[in-house]
């Protein structure tokens, strides 16, 4: 007969809340740190876990412990920062008047059609009028950021020759995102759905053929589909501020690729296929759970100069040791006297910090 594990009861007060854990009667204090790292934001090396009016060693076992407190350091987080006990309401639907729409005159209207660019931003509308996509093939440009619009339809694959599409900081769900009539826009090359309420992107992504720049920042994305490999033309992708887990092999297929930013999300590891993205120049990770990067990185990617680290697990003396660091440190200097060179003196530009963290 097997014998059952024991097992010990522990609450952590974070943030003025308490997290209630079972864990094994073997789980050292470490362990707690990893254990704490999801469910708080914080990483290991960010969390002072304090017991009896003493800080806690990473060695100690938990025995005896049924009370901790948990203080973290500023800035050693990953995602969005430390997870508080009630989340700010969401602005966005109670600062606009829902029900207002845009009363578009005839004169507007043709010079929509004349000029191929409509800007609705800041109109403090939920629904997108009627007379945008009676535009059609004639709109190249459309910017309806800062709005509360909940749907975008099915009509929006009436904009057929539309080349940037800009939809940030309104209500935009999974279900009210019609990526049936996305997926029609064959000329569109630079899409932004920042700061809004998706959750996933489907596999129609990948019909959006022309695609150079998708911007999905600040959602609540947890994955991104294998089929954003199948985006041959794309050099910018900026999914910061969501709640990505992994990434997808497949994101090594993205071979144009330029700048890439996951920071602010909730990262342990990055796919070896990253290391495929020879054109990339600027890659954001910083404020992750990263551990590690693929091991290939620095020696494959020839072109990176830029790379954000701060707030992750690495710290420099890690990256020293990857294969392929002298040449990067070297591209990582020259850009940054370049920057400066031309920046003005002065207390904005007196310091300049980029990179892991020193420990």
């Amino acid at each position: 007969m097997e014998t059952k594990e024991k097992m010990i009861q522990v609450s952590v007060k974070f943030n003025g809340r308490w997290i209630p854990l079972s864990l094994s009667a073997d789980t050292t204090v470490k362990d707690l740190k990893s254990v704490l790292q999801p469910l708080t934001n914080l990483l290991p090396r960010g969390q002072k876990l304090i017991a009896k009016g003493k800080i806690l060693d990473d060695q100690m076992n938990l025995n005896g412990l049924s009370k901790i407190q948990l203080i973290g350091s500023q800035g050693l987080h990953q995602g969005s920062g430390p997870i508080i006990k009630k989340e700010s309401p969401d602005l966005r639907k109670t600062n606009y008047n829902n029900n207002k729409q845009v009363s578009v005159v005839k004169s507007q209207f043709e010079r929509w059609k004349l000029t191929g660019v409509i800007s609705l931003s800041d109109s403090g509308i939920k629904l997108i009028p009627q007379d945008v996509w009676n535009c059609g093939s004639s709109v190249r440009f459309l910017d309806l950021n800062s709005n509360s619009i909940e749907d975008v339809p099915e009509d929006v694959a009436a904009l057929t020759s539309l080349q940037k599409l800009f939809l940030n900081a309104n209500c935009i769900t999974d279900e009210s995102l019609s990526w049936k009539g996305l997926s029609s826009l064959k000329s569109l090359s630079l899409m932004s759905l920042s700061h809004n309420l998706l959750t996933t992107l489907p596999a129609d992504l990948a019909a959006l053929i022309s695609l150079k720049e998708l911007h999905v920042a600040h959602n609540n994305l947890t994955s991104l589909p294998d089929e954003i490999g199948l985006l041959v033309h794309l050099e910018v992708l900026k999914a910061n501020d969501n709640r990505l887990t992994t990434i997808t092999s497949r994101i090594g297929s993205c071979s144009t690729l330029v700048e890439v930013d996951f920071s602010q999300n909730l990262l342990i590891e990055l796919p070896e296929t990253l290391s495929n993205l020879t054109n990339l120049k600027a890659l954001h990770l910083h404020n992750n759970g990263l551990r590690s990067l693929p091991s290939t990185l620095l020696k494959n990617c020839t072109q990176l100069s830029t790379l954000d680290l701060h707030g992750t697990e690495i710290t420099m003396d890690m990256l020293r040791e990857f294969e392929g660091w002298e040449s990067f440190d070297e591209r990582r200097v020259l850009k940054h006297s370049k920057q400066l060179a031309f920046r003005v003196q002065g207390a904005s530009s007196s310091y300049f910090d980029e990179g892991a963290d020193k420990s």
